[in-house]
């Protein structure tokens, strides 16, 4: 039992507590000054100073800068950069598609193989998570190998195998994009599997059993419940691997170099290029920004279909 002086000594700590849990929540921003510093040090400045080198004449061979638009009008009007933000499309829209397909597909298949009390879920589970955590250096190094022309092709030895003559995956422009499409497909699945595997499993299995009882057929469900459902998922899933395959230039580098000729040069293999290869490093910033903004745009549409509060509710 405790002494009375220690239930005396007790009620002034209790007051200072509540005086300071008042304080934290009166003035949270003391508290959360020193993480909104180190992001703006992380983050903030990189974007800053990005933005800063756009309007100079910044190269990788020189100190020396000065503020000009050159390098805004050298890059906007360069030629290529209307057949890249077409091949970025492409590449961005296959692949955006071809992971939320295949990913929602693997994540019914698991979810569905759970409630039934399969075996081997796990394994499914594990084996396409392998592919997410692979490097994109080496992601586009397995594919190539994959898709080689030359004789050790292993894609193309199974075709002499079964009489059917090799195809030029990597060497023909259009069949270097689907390439590269099933190369970030196959690396990328894993997370849509992983957001949507999440999603089935918040669906309450009340709504499946009263359309059972209503007498749906499997398809009837999948699109008046499960689709609906995972709106939200399906959205959040599509900024996320949208603003990820943008990015996407280290697989494709490493599989097709962005050729034959500039048929997989995207906009952040073009980023690189001019920076690194060209030393333009205000061009390369200009790029970035100009990334930034579609990434930007793209986020913003995909958020205007988001469902309201009020549709939650």
């Amino acid at each position: 039992m405790p002494t009375t002086t220690a239930v005396i000594d007790a009620a002034p700590r209790r007051g200072q507590a509540l005086t300071l849990g008042a304080r934290i929540g009166a003035n949270p921003l003391s508290w959360l000054a020193p993480a909104v510093l180190i992001l703006a040090a992380f983050y903030l400045y990189p974007i800053i100073d990005v933005f800063r080198l756009a309007f100079t004449n910044a190269t990788l061979l020189s100190d020396e800068e000065r503020y000009t638009l050159d390098a805004l009008y050298a890059m906007l009007g360069n030629a290529a950069l209307g057949d890249i933000l077409i091949t970025t499309f492409v590449f961005c829209a296959a692949s955006v598609i071809g992971q939320q397909a295949v990913g929602l597909g693997i994540a019914l298949v698991v979810v569905r193989g759970e409630r039934r009390r399969l075996a081997g879920m796990t394994v499914i589970r594990t084996i396409v998570l392998i592919a997410w955590v692979i490097p994109g250096i080496a992601n586009g190094l397995i594919w190539q190998m994959l898709f080689s022309e030359a004789p050790f092709g292993a894609i193309n030895s199974v075709l002499r195998l079964v009489h059917i003559a090799p195809v030029a995956w990597l060497s023909d422009p259009s069949n270097a994009m689907i390439s590269a499409v099933i190369s970030n497909v196959w690396r990328g699945t894993a997370f849509s599997m992983i957001v949507f595997y999440a999603a089935l499993k918040g669906i309450d299995p009340s709504l499946y059993e009263a359309a059972n009882v209503d007498g749906a057929n499997g398809w009837q469900k999948f699109r008046f419940i499960t689709l609906p459902q995972m709106r939200s998922a399906i959205l959040v899933n599509s900024i996320l691997i949208t603003i990820q395959t943008l990015n996407t230039f280290d697989a494709i580098i490493s599989l097709t170099g962005g050729g034959p000729g500039r048929a997989t040069e995207v906009l952040s293999l073009f980023t690189y290029n001019t920076v690194f290869r060209n030393y333009d490093l205000a061009g390369g910033s200009v790029l970035s920004v100009l990334m930034l903004v579609i990434s930007l745009a793209v986020a913003l549409f995909y958020a205007a279909f988001l469902p309201r509060w009020e549709e939650r509710t």
